[in-house]
């Protein structure tokens, strides 16, 4: 399965001292790189207290930036005033536009927001949801 890494996931994936695999039973699913976006890595970086932890992974292979918010601003501007009043942050907005970008991805995340947010105004984003422990 090809992905999308949300911020959740990559911490504690970092936290559980893995490299991206939500768990036995999926991780085989999963090909790496898994895509993500600035925002992610610049929240993963902040909640880890390091600066070192999250590009090491994108250097190592293991996630691959896959979003231009310049070209994609306009997108990200419209989402934002969809889910105003869900106070969705700019990762999750990026993430949404990813979900546009890459159909066939399934967003990798531990946060239940996705499961209200929708890509092209009406689809839910296909979403795995690895459990917390």
């Amino acid at each position: 399965m090809k992905g999308i890494a949300d911020t959740g996931f990559i911490l504690a994936s970092r936290i559980a001292r893995t490299n991206i695999t939500p768990g036995r039973s999926t991780s085989r699913q999963i090909e790496a790189p898994l895509l993500t976006c600035e925002s992610v890595i610049s929240e993963a970086a902040f909640h880890l207290a390091s600066s070192d932890a999250v590009p090491t992974l994108v250097s190592a292979g293991m996630l691959q930036i896959a979003f231009d918010l310049g070209e994609n601003g306009e997108k990200v501007h419209e989402l934002a005033k969809r889910y105003s009043d869900q106070h969705a942050d700019l990762a999750d907005l990026c993430l949404i536009r990813m979900s546009e970008l890459y159909p066939h991805h399934t967003l990798i995340t531990v946060d239940a927001d996705f499961r209200v947010y929708r890509r092209n105004k009406r689809e839910a984003i296909p979403l795995l949801c690895p459990p917390r422990k």
